[in-house]
């Protein structure tokens, strides 16, 4: 977690005049409010994004969106790394190689700019609003929020009306705490597990130790990192592995001269070494999430779209149990899915239907007050599949 020291913050610290600031009770609550809250996000909103015209969602631990094929699902998840390659600097790179209208709801007829608020805990907040410009985005606005510090406007406002976000170039703590925030972004995907997926490459035990990728293809390296390093997380990954493939036995590591290793495994009814490729898809694909959300250091959020992909009913339910761990660890718990199996596992709070409405997304989160009268005798799945849960649902 990021750690201060008060005295060299409160000597940089100035107020809008470029007086010197020495204030150390509001800088140790920008400090507590960071050991407490690790960045978790509150509230987001969201105009003018692709199918989103126009959002302003609640956050809780854990988000998980249900809705028809082509809802605005993963466009929202999309947002994430759109605000991702914002942090990078390399916004109009991306762009250009998506192409600007794609962003723009419903074409640049219609809308001229995107813009979002990122809502933190207490009164911490980041916001921009980015136009079309004739060469790609423009920044018109951009502000860092903490309404508790007397000595700046609320919101700080740092746009450069350049063509990147001039966020990296700011001192103050509030710059660095965004800045983190958006650094730890990643959307994870297990989606692939082909003959020539992620997974069958190789990774190495000394590049590829530090966190896992989002497509697992450094799955290799960080479980041999976890072994080495968490011996009591790695034995309760196996355990996790083999709830649901009760013949898994172990990992086989065995890395070459130049740190490179592939993923092995042995079972426990054989003396032979096996490849991931005489695993199921199904079986891979929950290999990655176990390791994803019991790693020893969790990530402030994660975001997966469709993690039940492939997944047997018991191992979605195993799944279900993984994310409460780690939401209850205070990792944020963003998900997109089309399983009812997987939303039956949790509170009607914690689920967010997404429907489609000429062309825009509505999202809701379900309010288990209104549905306490059917909660007594069914369950959320339930509830969506008789219909009674009208929104999220499929069009016909």
């Amino acid at each position: 977690m990021h750690k201060m020291k008060s005295k060299s913050v409160i000597k940089n610290i100035e107020d809008q005049n470029g007086n010197k600031i020495e204030h150390t009770k509001i800088i140790n609550e920008i400090i507590n409010e960071e050991r407490i809250n690790q960045r978790q996000m509150r509230r987001i909103d969201i105009s003018g994004f692709k199918s989103i015209k126009e959002l302003s969602l609640p956050l809780r631990d854990i988000n998980i969106l249900i809705g028809a094929n082509g809802s605005g699902k993963s466009n929202f998840l999309h947002f994430f790394d759109f605000l991702k390659h914002i942090n990078k600097h390399n916004l109009q790179e991306f762009a250009a190689l998506k192409g600007i209208e794609t962003f723009l709801h419903k074409g640049e007829k219609l809308t001229q700019e995107i813009s979002t608020h990122l809502y933190f805990q207490g009164t911490n907040g980041y916001s921009f609003t980015i136009k079309k410009g004739d060469n790609g985005f423009v920044f018109t606005k951009e502000g860092m929020w903490y309404s508790k510090n007397p000595y700046y406007n609320n919101p700080i406002e740092i746009a450069s009306f350049g063509p990147e976000s001039a966020l990296r170039l700011q001192s103050m703590p509030r710059a660095e705490y965004i800045r983190k925030y958006l650094n730890q972004l990643a959307k994870y995907h297990f989606h692939d597990t082909g003959e020539n997926s992620p997974f069958s490459k190789e990774s190495n035990i000394d590049n590829d130790q530090y966190y896992l990728y989002e497509t697992g293809s450094n799955l290799g390296a960080y479980l041999f990192n976890i072994q080495k390093k968490s011996p009591v997380v790695y034995n309760l990954i196996i355990k996790t592995i083999q709830s649901i493939a009760p013949y898994f036995a172990d990992f086989f590591f065995r890395p070459e001269n130049n740190g490179n290793l592939k993923i092995r495994w042995q079972s426990k009814y054989s003396s032979s070494i096996y490849g991931v490729n005489d695993l199921s898809d199904g079986t891979i694909r929950f290999i990655s999430l176990t390791t994803l959300f019991l790693q020893p250091q969790l990530p402030e959020t994660i975001i997966i779209d469709e993690p039940e992909l492939g997944l047997h009913p018991t191992a979605i339910a195993k799944l279900a149990g993984l994310i409460k761990s780690a939401a209850a660890k205070n990792s944020q718990v963003i998900i997109a899915t089309q399983s009812t199996d997987l939303i039956s596992h949790f509170e009607p709070e914690d689920v967010i239907t997404v429907d489609q409405k000429n062309g825009e997304s509505i999202f809701e989160r379900l309010d288990s007050g209104k549905l306490k009268i059917w909660l007594e005798e069914y369950t959320i799945d339930d509830l969506w599949k008789r219909n009674i849960i009208t929104t999220g649902q499929p069009n016909i």
